[in-house]
């Protein structure tokens, strides 16, 4: 029986040793290495200022309807459901529309909860090569003015644990409890 199981499992490729997440384990990709953006004030801010943390990088913008707002929202319900373990979490929001961003990212952030920081890339190729440096998609969409367009993006999560690695891909819609599951399993040193 006990033969039985184990070849089941290499026939599989399941890795029982590995922890069982909530969002997608993208442990080892050759993306998403590092992080140098400039937040709202300039001070430049990386992965490493992190460590120690589990830290959530998501692209988005301000002026989102729907996806960014809800996101936030989702990263605060987790960092509630930690309780103390929540000092232990960084919510880093990178702007895909830093023109319209960068004098309001700030306020936008900090309405979820106050330790969330909100990154701008200060030039059109930083955010260009951020975004390829996480294989990450945007578009700005024509609205019916100028200034009423929208911005399509990537609507994952990129979750780094304490160590400053890159871990978890959560999808849009995950629930908050399972998010908070997968960052106290990285606390934990999952």
């Amino acid at each position: 029986m006990i033969a039985a199981s184990a070849a089941l499992v290499a026939l599989t490729g399941c890795d029982l040793s590995r922890p069982k997440f909530h969002g997608l384990d993208i442990s080892g990709t050759a993306y998403g290495r590092d992080l140098r953006l400039p937040d709202a004030e300039g001070h430049l801010r990386q992965l490493a200022d992190f460590r120690g943390k589990v830290a959530a990088v998501f692209f988005g913008y301000t002026m989102c309807p729907d996806v960014c707002p809800t996101t936030l929202a989702n990263w605060a319900q987790v960092k509630k459901l930690l309780g103390a373990d929540g000092a232990r979490l960084q919510v880093l929001f990178v702007s895909v529309d830093p023109r319209r961003d960068q004098p309001i990212i700030k306020q936008y952030v900090s309405a979820f909860d106050a330790s969330f920081i909100g990154l701008v890339p200060a030039s059109d190729q930083q955010l260009a090569d951020t975004a390829r440096d996480f294989n990450v998609y945007y578009r700005k969409v024509p609205g019916p003015t100028p200034t009423s367009y929208t911005m399509d993006h990537t609507a994952a999560s990129y979750i780094y644990d304490p160590q400053g690695r890159l871990r978890l891909a959560t999808r849009p819609g995950e629930s908050p409890q399972g998010m908070a599951d997968d960052v106290r399993l990285l606390l934990s040193g999952q």
